[in-house]
């Protein structure tokens, strides 16, 4: 619950940065002198490394350190009313200036072309592209161990940039999770007596929370770039591809509550919303695709759901089936009540009869059949708008 709190009160602490109100003032020192310097740093580091993916670990010093040294001299007692505010302009006004510290971005010269409250509202907004493919490799443990004895301070800092930014869309609860553990591991078994025992203890027992890390991600990813209703299809896309002896109404259900899981939990600040709606999840997928696929029902034996769930993930496209030549939806079904039901529907039989096709093309081919029928449901003539196309 305290870290649940804590990251709640940073990410109003974050949106709230810029907005330069007492009240707001009072929620960043809140945070502030309820973790205290230290966490407060882990956290500015975990949240600006996720934020600024592609920025350099000394770029994003810089921006932690100006982020701590503001709560730290405007957070104390008998501090002038005016301090957050004067403090995050100056800030905003650095961000702006040609010799700027901080994390590149894009946007930034449009922001800056704003002043105020519009401008420091403007680079609030400004976010790095997720990476296409997690960059941070563990080192060996012996490589692990070196680093941390020789700075243990540096070895942490730059661990939470390097993980943080490589799986930058994995949920804040999840990726503070992670990286606590990870540093515990660290710090506990290098001053070990065994320490190979210990990194193996330590690593099995972090193997669930490492799967949600790197799973989430990925999910959360897709998420960030198809919003929910064409995740929903990449679902349904895909599970056609892995079990095509499965109905469009088996599936469906499936896919349309995997976005759900999404859109629920990616930005939720609440402790165990991934885990515990992927879970519920992978427990509803066995149960109905075990009995009609013997891969499922391999993946799904695990007493791990996290496990069985990364399993379902990896699995290969199934071979080519043979089924019966997919029947096209009329012009009047697809200008219907339920034009997109039936346009998902005929998409969802490509994609189980041609098991190669990527995730990429079938999700073009979904945005393009939106925009089709939003072009000719809405002609003078509609079947002559389909039959042209």
């Amino acid at each position: 619950m305290r870290a649940a709190l804590a990251l709640l009160l940073f990410l109003a602490a974050a949106r709230a940065l810029h907005r330069g109100k007492a009240y707001v003032r009072e929620k960043v020192c809140q945070e502030y002198r309820m973790l205290g310097k230290e966490n407060f740093r882990t956290l500015t580091i975990i949240a600006n490394s996720r934020k600024y993916s592609n920025g350099t670990f000394e770029e994003i010093g810089h921006l932690v350190r100006d982020i701590v040294s503001l709560a730290e001299t405007c957070c104390t007692d008998g501090a002038d009313p005016s301090c957050y505010e004067t403090g995050s302009t100056a800030l905003s006004v650095k961000s702006c200036s040609a010799a700027s510290p901080f994390p590149a971005h894009p946007g930034t010269a449009e922001c800056c072309a704003h002043e105020g409250l519009e401008r420091k509202l403007c680079l609030a907004a400004l976010r790095h592209p997720p990476q296409p493919l997690p960059r941070y490799l563990q080192p060996s443990d012996k490589e692990l161990c070196q680093a941390f004895r020789r700075d243990p301070r540096e070895f942490a800092d730059r661990f939470l940039y390097e993980y943080s930014s490589s799986y930058s869309q994995a949920p804040l609860p999840v990726l503070l999770g992670s990286t606590r553990t990870f540093l515990s591991m660290v710090s506990t078994c290098c001053i070990s007596s065994a320490p190979t025992a210990c990194f193996l203890k330590e690593k099995l027992e972090r193997k669930t929370l490492s799967l949600l890390t790197l799973t989430s991600n990925r999910i959360c990813s897709r998420f960030s770039a198809y919003g929910k209703e064409k995740t929903s299809f990449s679902y349904l896309a895909s599970l056609a591809q892995k079990v095509p002896t499965a109905s469009f109404e088996d599936l469906l259900p499936l896919a349309e509550y995997a976005a759900e899981v999404s859109s629920q939990c990616c930005d939720s600040v609440a402790e165990d919303c991934m885990q515990k709606k992927l879970l519920e999840h992978t427990a509803k997928v066995c149960t109905t695709l075990s009995a009609r696929d013997e891969r499922f029902s391999s993946c799904c034996k695990g007493k791990n759901l996290m496990e069985n769930h990364f399993c379902i993930l990896a699995m290969p496209p199934a071979p080519v089936p043979k089924l019966p030549e997919a029947p096209e939806p009329t012009n009047e079904e697809l200008c219907g009540k339920e034009g997109t039901l039936h346009a998902t529907r005929f998409l969802f039989e490509l994609a189980r009869r041609h098991p190669t096709l990527p995730d990429a093309v079938l999700a073009k081919l979904y945005e393009s059949s939106g925009k089709l029928r939003g072009e000719c449901c809405s002609s003078k003539d509609p079947s002559a708008c389909w039959d042209s196309k």
